[in-house]
């Protein structure tokens, strides 16, 4: 899931993140040995695994609404933090399902987009249209981190100030999102101008502020308009119990900042998800690969980045293949490629180090202005 719109240096893997050269995306070619053994290894591993996919996902669902609960009822301020800490940690994972179901072959796993969407994409105001048709995009090898990828900026070559709004924005997604659904969508079925920058502009998780979306057709278009109604009831009901008394004031409140806690984790993990160092040329699979990033080991990684997520470059290098595969993908791979070839300069250590690089990259820039 992205956030919400309003010459190579040969360097051993271990060396933090901060202290690596800027590579040079810009005419690197494929890395041809990188992409025939990834390839090869992985063939197994293209099948989604039902008995791994819903017990996950309905599991993180079920332990994000009762400590959502938990968080409303709780009788003492430290067990509200605590059950509100769970609810923003499994209401994410359950949540960054979304990126599975842009990338899953449904025949594969029946059932899985709608239960999903009922439970928890309508629910938050996040349904995967928001997300499906946007994301492949990201994907493709002439629009990646170029003006057409709705989800890339250069945010390393950008200027300090732009990291904390890039971040801190995220805190109004729910109140965003309350406005996208609760007003702005019903307005734009009577008001057809509206409609058209509804759909254009407040109808995708995307980060590039210049790209516009089209109006869906065929399937497509009537998954979104129930989906798209499922959500217009949640903001609705929202908006309208919140005004006449109905839901409390502390019980909304509580609402809205577990989502907001979600939308700034994922803000915090797509920071980090790529170096953010393209200049908007068109890359070969290898450049995309290297201007993303892998952070495998450590237990951290598998809350702030979950559902398959810290193996972000190896998701570019196989979009396909499902999220409990990569842990397996990605050993098979580092094992036959060995620790100085190109798969190995994805790999990172920490949150903590590829954030610093990138504040480090910023403020660089910004001396040079």
């Amino acid at each position: 899931m992205q956030p919400v719109s309003i010459a190579p240096t040969a360097l051993s893997p271990e060396a933090p993140p901060v202290k690596r050269a800027r590579i040079v995306l810009s005419g690197m070619a494929d890395d041809r040995d990188l992409l025939r053994t990834a390839a090869e290894l992985t063939r197994d591993l293209q099948r989604p695994n039902p008995w791994i996919y819903w017990p996950d996902c309905l599991g993180s669902a079920a332990v994000g609404y009762a400590a959502l609960i938990g968080a409303i009822i709780a009788p003492a301020p430290w067990a509200a933090l605590a059950c509100g800490v769970v609810a923003i940690l499994a209401l994410y994972r359950a949540t960054l399902f979304i990126h599975e179901i842009t990338h899953l072959n449904h025949a594969w796993l029946p059932g899985f987009r709608l239960v999903w969407n009922a439970l928890i994409g309508v629910p938050t105001m996040l349904p995967s249209f928001m997300y499906e048709g946007i994301h492949t995009q990201h994907h493709t090898r002439t629009k990646y981190g170029t003006a057409e990828d709705p989800e890339y900026l250069p945010l390393a070559l950008m200027k300090p100030w732009s990291l904390p709004l890039f971040f801190f924005v995220s805190v109004f997604m729910p109140i965003g999102l309350i406005v996208r659904f609760g007003i702005l969508g019903p307005l734009s079925i009577v008001i057809p101008p509206l409609r058209r920058v509804v759909i254009e502009q407040f109808s995708g998780l995307q980060m590039n502020p210049n790209y516009r979306r089209r109006r869906p057709e065929g399937a497509f278009a009537r998954q979104w308009f129930w989906q798209e109604l499922g959500a217009s009831l949640v903001a609705v009901t929202i908006l309208c119990t919140a005004i006449t008394g109905l839901l409390p004031l502390y019980a909304l409140i509580v609402y809205m900042a577990i989502i907001a806690g979600v939308a700034l984790l994922n803000q915090a993990r797509t920071l980090v998800a790529h170096r953010w160092e393209n200049e908007g040329e068109p890359l070969t699979v290898t450049a995309q690969f290297l201007d993303s990033t892998n952070v495998p080991d450590g237990i951290l990684p598998r809350l702030w980045a979950p559902v398959g997520l810290r193996y972000h470059a190896l998701h570019h290098l196989l979009p396909s293949l499902p999220y409990h595969a990569l842990n397996k993908a990605h050993h098979r791979i580092a094992d036959a490629m060995g620790t100085g070839s190109t798969y190995a300069r994805a790999n990172y250590p920490t949150l903590r180090g590829l954030l610093t690089r990138l504040l480090a990259s910023t403020m660089a820039r910004g001396t040079q202005s």
